[in-house]
């Protein structure tokens, strides 16, 4: 999966720090790609479980990450409007942020909520795609795929015909794909196998927490994996990360969830790591603090150290990588 586009060659950093406070700290020498980070989701804007708790800080967490070494991020789209939400966020931070377009399966009932009816949601989601990967603000289809843990949010049946036929509108776009894939590896791959020839930019398998079987069979067929903090969290995660090639892993941080804790396996890697900005309760919220309990792209290095522990590679070999 790459990060390049028809208009985003510019310097991140010129381009980024534009929108952001300016800050005297020493830029880190090592650089990082946070490929899964919800950056457009209201509690980054300072919304708690829909009550406002403090003012909107993205800037500052847009801050945090460059200063951690954070280079380039992908904002997700999870449906529609979230989409649209993270095409914005691309557009504030060019050359620094980009984002995908798609609907979630746990979305997915919205297709069918639509006014105008599924078809012409997925209209909408080819000429949103289409124009603003045109523009070089989106670089990715998606997050789409299949949810079995969460069937109370979307039936099976729904995620399987319209995790289908985004992936037929995917084939008319040819973009990389953002992929989503929950205790439904037997569909997932089947569904991707029937199409495989007619998407040769493959794409990413984020957030994998899945068996060693199951990540094979994903790279077999060509597609990256992403790991974060809920990609580590037992002694049986982490041996499927040690197998996954270097070459064909992405990293990510998948805020403002999936944060690394003392109390995962990975944490024994993670002894070395940058010490994280302050946290502090929502409450009690500043400028310079983290929010305790919501996860931000700064904590990309946390997954970097862990991802080399576990590999027994190097920190650059790693970030390089």
């Amino acid at each position: 999966m790459t990060f390049s586009t028809p208009q985003a060659q510019q310097d991140p950093l010129s381009a980024g720090l534009n929108a952001v406070p300016a800050s005297n700290n020493t830029r880190p020498s090592l650089r990082y790609a946070d490929i899964g980070i919800n950056l457009s989701d209201p509690i980054f804007h300072g919304v708690h479980h829909g009550k406002r708790a403090h003012e909107d800080d993205l800037q500052h967490v847009v801050q945090r990450a460059l200063e951690a070494g954070v280079r380039k991020m992908m904002v997700t789209g999870s449906d529609l409007q979230e989409s649209k939400n993270a095409i914005k966020i691309a557009e504030e931070y060019p050359g620094l942020c980009y984002a995908t377009v798609g609907v979630h399966p746990c979305s997915a009932k919205s297709f069918e909520k639509y006014p105008e009816g599924p078809e012409a949601l997925l209209a909408e989601l080819q000429t949103l795609a289409q124009e603003s990967r045109d523009s070089g603000k989106v670089t990715a289809f998606g997050e789409i795929g299949l949810d079995y843990d969460r069937l109370q949010l979307c039936d099976k049946e729904t995620q399987l015909v319209y995790f289908a036929k985004q992936l037929d509108l995917a084939v008319e776009l040819q973009m990389p794909l953002f992929l989503h894939s929950r205790a439904a590896a037997s569909d997932f791959e089947r569904l991707l196998k029937e199409r495989l020839d007619k998407l040769p930019k493959r794409g990413c398998v984020h957030s994998f927490t899945g068996t060693l079987e199951e990540m094979q069979a994903i790279v077999d067929m060509g597609f990256d994996i992403g790991i974060n903090g809920c990609s580590m969290k037992t002694e049986e995660n982490l041996a499927v990360v040690k197998e996954v090639p270097l070459e064909r892993m992405q990293i990510e941080t998948d805020g403002p969830w999936c944060d690394m804790r003392p109390s995962h396996a990975s944490a024994q890697y993670t002894k070395n790591a940058p010490e994280l900005p302050k946290s502090v309760k929502k409450e009690k919220w500043s400028a310079d603090a983290m929010v305790k309990g919501r996860n931000e792209p700064c904590a990309i290095p946390r997954v970097a150290y862990a991802v080399a522990g576990i590999k027994g590679v190097s920190m650059e070999e790693v970030c390089e990588q």
